[in-house]
């Protein structure tokens, strides 16, 4: 059974084994543009290399370094933050240490 594709689902998705576009016979000569050579499809289709699909990849591992970088800049902002309440934590215990000094000093 010889079964030709479509343009959805063409018998074969190698550029270089799909059939040329043939001129429609409804259509009058000269009435469109002139078409375009096949090879030139064919080159522009076979322009996809492969760091274009590595491209969704690499704008993942962008965002992922992106997203761990801020990640890191918002963990030190809380230890700085965290950081800062434990010391005047201590400097207010160590005031009312002072002070309990001089009051047991003072009697």
């Amino acid at each position: 059974m010889n079964i030709t594709g479509t343009i959805d689902r063409p018998l074969t998705h190698d550029p270089k084994k799909q059939a040329p576009m043939k001129p429609s016979t409804s259509e009058h000569a000269g009435s469109a543009i002139p078409d375009f050579t096949t090879t030139g499809a064919n080159a522009s289709r076979q322009n996809r290399t492969r760091e274009m699909h590595l491209m969704p990849e690499a704008l993942a591992r962008a965002h992922m370094r992106e997203r761990l970088h801020q990640a890191e800049q918002e963990s030190r902002a809380m230890r700085l933050a965290v950081a800062r309440r434990m010391q005047r934590r201590a400097e207010r215990a160590s005031m009312r240490a002072r002070r309990a000094l001089a009051m047991a000093v003072m009697q």
